[in-house]
């Protein structure tokens, strides 16, 4: 895998596409259970045995062996590298993708996050606290509260810093993921006497919190900063608990609030998810349309709920989703009503859920005499803002049906709404192109592994030798222009110095690579480091393979083929012995 981008620019594009529209511009593809079916594009077959999995966002070819992600995917097809496969996607949806930046070490988070949890599902759990009583007294079960790991933060100033310091772990990282905060050069913990919330995302890493306070203390509810791992916009909370039951059910029930999405989960309404205390951000619907296109909105009933759940029609809409909303009639929130009505009653609320468009122009009714003849027209002019935003035949079918209740022409909506076209607001500005944005950014720093590896290439040049045999090791755009350089510089002559590679380089690229070399120390054994590094490049690379033949089992499975799944668990049994021979992971 290129490491020209960082992991969480992969992880991110990833989270913005979807498979299936990527396979299906080049694909016909049609719908086979969870599934999606088709012929397969890299080798003749009659028979489709090429499989897409929306669920998995990977697919598989039962008949050639081809399989992979959507990136793979794009790579095979029109036979593109790993970072062109990347800047592709990038381009055609329109993101902003970033360069890899030196020393980002995602798992380092993800691992002190972990013990975070660890620590608060620990207070929680094996002694009396505020935060569980809290927690029994809205009505939640103990099974509930150990499948969602809700944790408690303590009164002390210092418990967690405490315990996080004595593993080791460095204030800095500490105060980026916010579990710690800093006054006055005094350390602190920042959640304190709260009910504490683990946000994990669909791998199952924990990437943040939200602290909901005991008694009156402000703010109500305080979540973790952005940080490497955590930005709200991409993700959902329960998201990882749920996505089967959404697959299931075939739609997904968006919620407010965490309360909301852990009480509906106990009630038996488990096609459950929540927004991270922000509006819903386009980002977060194409992670939910991974899943489904079918949302039911169940926000608050109150003002501010029924304005978030208009935010939320327009993302979703614009994602292609069919949004209905629910209206909570007892109570203000559906943990509120699935409490006090239960399992029935509520799903009762979602099948009277109404189509986001009859939702929309009840909206605009608001505070509307339609008695009137003034305020008909008042009405009118606002729902055509609506209905121009509606294919033909939708258009159609709501013209008639306003047309009927107000006893009004249908030709007269229309031509109020073909007359108010010149409001529509112009194109927005075009995007930056992808080529301006690397201008910007032309700097594409070294992995840790590649700058090991070179650092010991400087000291003994003859382990140059070595590496032709693993040259893939080196991946990045810099690592790729440095190990040509070293390679040729090695057989005119045998030997090379560093200062001859950073003038053949351009400047940002030899201030990357001096940097990269700065942060490396050998001591005198450099064939041992030189071993180890291609070691760890050989098990990540296993790894990698291992993953996905899991991925390709789980989805054999799925169509019960059994000689696939038995030529798969072959391979991944031997897969698994060479990570073995490799020393295992580390």
């Amino acid at each position: 895998m290129g490491l020209s981008f960082s992991n969480s620019t992969i992880d991110d594009l990833k989270s913005q596409i979807n498979i299936v529209d990527v396979v299906g511009r080049v694909v016909a593809l049609k719908r086979a259970g969870a599934n999606h079916k088709g012929v397969c594009p890299f080798h003749n077959e009659k028979t489709p045995s090429f499989v897409v999995s929306e669920q998995k966002q990977i697919f598989t070819c039962f008949g050639c062996g081809a399989s992979g992600d959507a990136i793979e995917f794009v790579k095979r097809y029109y036979n593109l590298d790993f970072n062109e496969a990347i800047e592709k996607l990038a381009g055609e949806y329109g993101i902003t993708i970033k360069r890899n930046n030196f020393g980002e070490d995602r798992e380092k988070y993800y691992e002190i996050n972990k013990e975070a949890a660890r620590f608060f599902y620990r207070a929680f759990t094996e002694q009396k606290n505020p935060g569980y009583m809290y927690m029994k007294n809205r009505g939640l079960e103990d099974a509930t509260l150990k499948k969602f790991g809700i944790g408690y933060a303590d009164e002390t100033w210092d418990s967690l810093y405490t315990y996080l310091k004595n593993k080791g772990y460095e204030d800095k990282i500490l105060l980026e993921l916010g579990l710690i905060s800093e006054s006055n050069g005094k350390k602190y913990d920042k959640f304190r006497n709260r009910v504490m919330f683990p946000i994990i995302n669909t791998s199952g890493k924990v990437i943040g919190f939200g602290g909901r306070a005991i008694g009156d203390a402000v703010p109500k509810y305080l979540n973790s900063p952005e940080n490497k791992v955590f930005q709200k916009k991409n993700n959902l909370y329960a998201l990882n608990t749920t996505k089967q039951d959404i697959g299931k059910e075939g739609f997904a029930i968006l919620v407010e609030g965490y309360m909301d999405a852990i009480s509906l989960y106990q009630g038996g309404v488990r096609n459950v998810i929540a927004s991270l205390g922000t509006a819903l951000t386009e980002n977060q619907s194409k992670l939910i349309k991974r899943y489904t296109k079918n949302v039911v909105l169940s926000y608050d009933a109150d003002s501010a709920g029924q304005n978030a759940a208009m935010r939320g029609i327009e993302i979703l809409s614009k994602e292609g989703c069919k949004v209905r909303v629910l209206h909570v009639t007892d109570g203000k929130d559906p943990d509120e009503f699935i409490k006090k009505n239960g399992r029935d009653a509520f799903l009762q609320l979602v099948d009277d859920a109404v189509p986001y468009i009859d939702y929309k122009l009840r909206y605009i009714r608001k505070g509307m005499d339609l008695e009137t003849e003034e305020g008909k027209i008042d009405f009118i002019k606002a729902a055509a803002g609506v209905l121009r935003e509606l294919s033909p035949v939708e258009a159609d079918v709501y013209i008639k049906k306003l047309a009927g209740e107000l006893r009004i022409a249908e030709g007269a909506i229309k031509m109020e709404i073909i007359g108010n076209t010149t409001n529509v607001p112009g194109p927005l500005p075009q995007r930056r192109s992808l080529h301006e944005h690397e201008k910007e950014d032309k700097k594409d720093n070294l992995s840790p592994l590649e700058a090991s590896l070179f650092k010991t290439l400087f000291v003994n040049p003859v382990l140059t030798e070595r590496l032709l045999d693993f040259d893939q090791a080196i991946a990045s755009t810099l690592g790729r222009k440095v190990k040509d350089i070293l390679f040729e510089l090695y057989g005119l002559s045998g030997d090379f110095h560093l200062d001859q590679v950073l003038d053949r380089l351009e400047p940002e690229e030899s201030e990357a690579l001096t940097e990269a070399l700065s942060n490396v120390v050998i001591c005198g054994n450099e064939e041992q480091v030189f071993s180890q590094c291609i070691n760890t490049w050989q098990i990540q690379c296993l790894s990698e393979r291992e993953q996905d033949i899991i991925a390709r089992l789980s989805l054999a499975d799925e169509e019960n083929n059994p000689e696939s799944i038995e030529a798969l668990t072959k391979e991944l049994m031997e897969v698994q012995q060479e990570i073995n021979s490799h020393g295992g992971r580390k």
